[in-house]
């Protein structure tokens, strides 16, 4: 069973940056596409970011292109988000999703199978 546990969210002003971090156990997530998604209040979860089994591949929602950039350690079994301009937009929580034997997926929600438990980020004016 795939587990994984997302750090690093917090409070930060308008411009500021943070670097999200996933920790996967349990599985080989190493053989598998991996994701970011987020979840605002009264808002459906929404796709943030992606990366190809083996990190060749990226993908972004067109609202975080050039802010954020994701990446993966195999050998660690970590994903990360670092977010830099952050804005009061994209206060949410944030979600580390694994998709064990997919390659690549910018799809939503259902794409994934394992999720994390979300860390809240939020950005002020």
């Amino acid at each position: 069973q795939v587990q994984l546990v997302e750090s690093g969210g917090g409070l930060v002003q308008a411009g500021g940056s943070l670097r999200l971090s996933c920790a996967a156990s349990g599985g080989t997530v190493s053989r598998g596409a991996m994701g970011w998604f987020r979840q605002a209040p009264g808002k459906e979860r929404e796709f943030v970011a992606a990366i190809s089994w083996g990190g060749g591949r990226l993908g972004y929602a067109d609202s975080v292109k050039g802010r954020f950039t994701i990446s993966r350690d195999d050998a660690k079994n970590m994903v990360y988000l670092q977010m830099n301009s952050l804005k009061p937009e994209d206060t949410a929580v944030y979600y580390c999703a694994a998709a064990p034997g997919t390659y690549y997926s910018t799809g939503g929600p259902r794409a994934y199978d394992y999720w994390g438990q979300g860390t809240q980020v939020t950005v002020s004016s």
